[in-house]
């Protein structure tokens, strides 16, 4: 995994607070109090816009007003808890212009609410709470992100790539979108001079980890699926498009030791497969299938000349693209 999709930035490192209110005096009051607290505070006024903000920023806390101009701010907050593109762990407050009822205070529950912020105010008691929840969902953010990485290469790992393919494909589905995934192996070449330098297992693996996320755009997911295999998963991407996706990355990976695929007589060999969708609303496969697919599609055939890049074939053995 790369940090590719972090917010970044002069508020980098700060616990970020997407504040969701129309800038009236109780807004305001929050604001000033979170911000003299060292939070980063991102606000938005309306909901369409603070629902897209938060799939955006990821923020560490959403504190929404209850009264906002395009819906209520408890229906956002139900918003907000069923997309899959916000962390579970993201705490949610309301907050209330007026003492809250037991009615309100179990509806803004039932919707994911944690904590209902309601006059009478007390500054202490909200910075802590806030504080307490932050620290919570930093912690959980650690901990899936410990158990979704590569060790070696701080590139996701086979959990984390099937985890990052499910939420990909999720909002492709919605949006009736492509997603497509490329895997790359590296070999060493038999056929080159024995003097061929090649560099220790550590500098060539630095090497292709860096050529790899610099290379990739900003909107791919990239994991370790082996000691010799790399996977991308591109959003956005028809099968034509994760072709050529595969041939500038599959250019500039060979490019560490010299190399050009298909003809390049670099020490290590590029082999590359794919599999796409047009459209994951009406394809009959599920987005971990499609790392599964690009997986065997390299893993299958030998890789020379004319089959360095193979696509899986339903039913046989992947062709050559």
């Amino acid at each position: 995994m790369t940090e590719r999709n972090s917010p970044s930035g002069p508020t980098a490192g700060l616990p970020l607070v997407l504040l969701v209110g129309n800038g009236q005096e109780a807004t305001r009051w929050l604001k000033g109090l979170l911000e003299g607290a060292g939070y980063a505070v991102l606000q938005e006024r309306t909901a369409s816009h603070a629902l897209e903000r938060a799939r955006s920023t990821e923020p560490d806390v959403l504190l929404v007003d209850q009264d906002l101009p395009d819906m209520p701010g408890v229906e956002l907050c139900r918003a907000l808890r069923a997309d899959p593109r916000i962390s579970t762990s993201t705490p949610i407050l309301i907050s209330f212009r007026d003492p809250v009822t037991r009615t309100e205070r179990l509806a803004a529950l039932r919707a994911g609410v944690w904590e209902c912020i309601a006059p009478p105010h007390d500054a202490d008691e909200i910075l802590l709470k806030i504080g307490a929840y932050a620290h919570a969902k930093l912690d959980a953010d650690r901990a899936r992100a410990e158990g979704l990485l590569d060790f070696a290469t701080r590139l996701y790992n086979r959990q984390g790539l099937a985890r990052r393919a499910r939420e990909l494909g999720a909002q492709a589905y919605r949006d009736h979108g492509a997603l497509a995934c490329i895997v790359f192996a590296f070999d060493v070449d038999p056929s080159s001079p024995a003097s061929a330098p090649l560099l220790s297992g550590a500098q060539m693996l630095a090497r292709q980890v860096r050529t790899l996320t610099s290379a990739a755009r900003l909107s791919d997911a990239i994991g370790r699926l082996s000691g010799s295999e790399f996977a991308v998963l591109a959003p956005g991407t028809d099968a034509a498009g994760a072709r050529r996706l595969a041939e500038r990355l599959a250019a500039s990976l060979a490019s560490i030791t010299g190399g050009e695929p298909p003809d390049g007589r670099s020490v290590l060999r590029v082999r590359c497969g794919y599999e796409a969708v047009a459209n994951v609303g009406y394809a009959p496969i599920e987005p971990v299938d499609l790392l599964v697919r690009a997986a065997a599609a390299v893993r299958t055939g030998r890789a020379d000349a004319d089959a360095w890049l193979r696509r899986f074939e339903e039913g046989g053995s992947p062709s050559p693209a």
